[in-house]
């Protein structure tokens, strides 16, 4: 049954991005949340949401592809596409506080412009 939980908490954080919805990010934020990519090491809670949410960025379609949990643990590979024909493919590593997402760590895919992959 956690692994369903955690799981719809993972498709939340997901489409709150998505629909731009910080306010349902926030709640799905532990206060301690921290995130990592190739351009940000360990960013805090204020941070992200100052330098990752997005800002009337535009048009996203994200497609969850797999979400695998172990524990208080999980993965999500996901592709997405932006206006202008530019895609990319990611995976996120979650760890969890109770239902809460303590910290996020993304692992970027290559990324295509027209079915073409670029640099």
């Amino acid at each position: 049954m956690q692994d369903t939980k955690l799981s719809n908490v993972v498709r939340a954080y997901f489409g709150a991005y998505e629909t731009e919805n910080r306010d349902v990010a926030e709640k799905l934020l532990a206060k301690h949340f921290t995130f990592t990519s190739p351009n940000d090491d360990a960013i805090d809670r204020a941070t992200y949401f100052e330098r990752c949410w997005p800002q009337g960025d535009p048009a996203r379609d994200q497609k969850i592809e797999k979400i695998v949990v172990d524990g208080d643990k999980a993965y999500a590979t996901y592709s997405c596409s932006i206006v202008g024909g530019k895609s990319f493919r990611n995976t996120e590593f979650f760890t969890f506080s109770g239902e809460q997402i303590a910290s996020v760590d993304v692992f970027f895919g290559a990324a295509y412009q027209d079915g073409v992959i670029v640099s």
